[in-house]
């Protein structure tokens, strides 16, 4: 983008070819049966905040924003998550979450810090769509919860992205009409890691760890995503190992341990 593709053509691309390849992965299963009478709102939804809403918002944000400011803001979605997991399924805040969240939070901080942010009347319209996109999300993994254990993962994901499909037609089409498909193999090659492992396997491995671990643990997860990217960019030369770094890792990997832990603190013995 957006020398071959505009963002929302984009979109269309790599949500519909993600459709596609559930699709063929439910093949693989026998066919399971959808009550589409108590279901098809639930899947609607899905398909509305996990899908077309969380990734147009997420698009057209970056678009205004930065990527920094972007980051920074989607560190809310735990805390989002934690809300509405709380709202929706009654489900109690407990204090080692909290905690956990904090400690991995104030990590990613550090690992940020020095970076310029550059929040401001011109970057508010973006950075208010990251945060409207980091609550779509939230609400997707939360109410996806509900369908991953009456559903198959592979039927899920397969109707949440072929409803999505549709929803972001209107919005993207006409960019991906008008977008320069004389692309190079590389460019081609790069769009394809996307449709397959940033958007097929990802939301597969999501809609199957929340079923094992449920939405608040899954959201805490991504508090890792500066670590990678900073052990990656390391790995390339493009970036050097510091303390700063190694205590944000440590502070990072500890909040992310105690929110997947129920640890009972007092019970340990030295």
């Amino acid at each position: 983008m957006p020398f071959y593709l505009q963002g929302f053509g984009f979109i269309v691309l790599r949500v519909s070819g993600a459709a596609i390849l559930f699709l063929l992965l439910s093949l693989s299963i026998k066919k399971e049966k959808v009550n589409w009478k108590l279901h098809f709102k639930d899947f609607l939804l899905c398909s509305i905040f996990g899908v077309a809403a969380n990734m147009l918002m997420f698009f057209k944000g970056l678009e205004i924003t930065t990527p920094i400011n972007g980051s920074v803001l989607m560190l809310a979605t735990p805390i989002f998550v934690l809300i509405l997991n709380s709202f929706i399924f009654k489900i109690s805040i407990l204090p080692y979450q909290i905690f956990g969240i904090l400690i991995a939070c104030s990590g990613t901080i550090l690992l940020m810090m020095g970076r310029q942010f550059s929040f401001s009347s011109d970057t508010l319209p973006g950075d208010i769509l990251i945060i409207l996109n980091a609550i779509s999300y939230t609400f997707y993994l939360v109410l996806v919860k509900k369908l991953i254990k009456i559903y198959h993962t592979f039927t899920v994901s397969k109707y949440t992205f072929l409803f999505g499909s549709i929803l972001v037609l209107p919005f993207g089409l006409p960019e991906l009409l008008n977008g320069n498909f004389n692309m190079p193999t590389k460019i081609i090659l790069e769009i394809g890691f996307i449709i397959v492992f940033t958007t097929f396997v990802t939301y597969l491995l999501n809609a199957w760890a929340i079923l094992k671990v449920g939405p608040a643990t899954v959201g805490a997860y991504i508090y890792l995503q500066p670590i990678f990217a900073t052990v990656i960019a390391i790995a390339l030369q493009k970036d050097e190992l510091t303390i700063q770094k190694i205590i944000s890792a440590v502070l990072i990997f500890a909040g992310v341990f105690i929110t997947s832990n129920n640890i009972k603190w007092y019970k340990l013995k030295v």
